[in-house]
């Protein structure tokens, strides 16, 4: 997810102002990963809803890293 993203003027999801193609990639990211419905989803603010966006994509890096580590057996 890009690293510029903005959030909107208000809580509760942060969704105003916000680019709506990015917030429906953030939402569906998460929510293919965690299960999570999409209201718990939506009622996180903008930046706590990176953080997790960050989180996963961390936690892909490094098992992509490992897989890739594993073919070269």
């Amino acid at each position: 997810m890009s690293e510029d993203l903005r959030g909107g003027g208000r809580t509760g999801g942060g969704a105003l102002g916000y680019p709506p193609e990015q917030l429906f990639q953030e939402v569906a990211y998460l929510a293919y990963y965690f299960h999570w419905p999409h209201t718990q989803i939506m009622d996180m603010n903008h930046q706590e809803r990176l953080v997790w966006v960050d989180q996963v994509a961390r936690i892909n890096k490094r098992l992509n890293e490992a897989a890739d580590g594993d073919t070269d057996s």
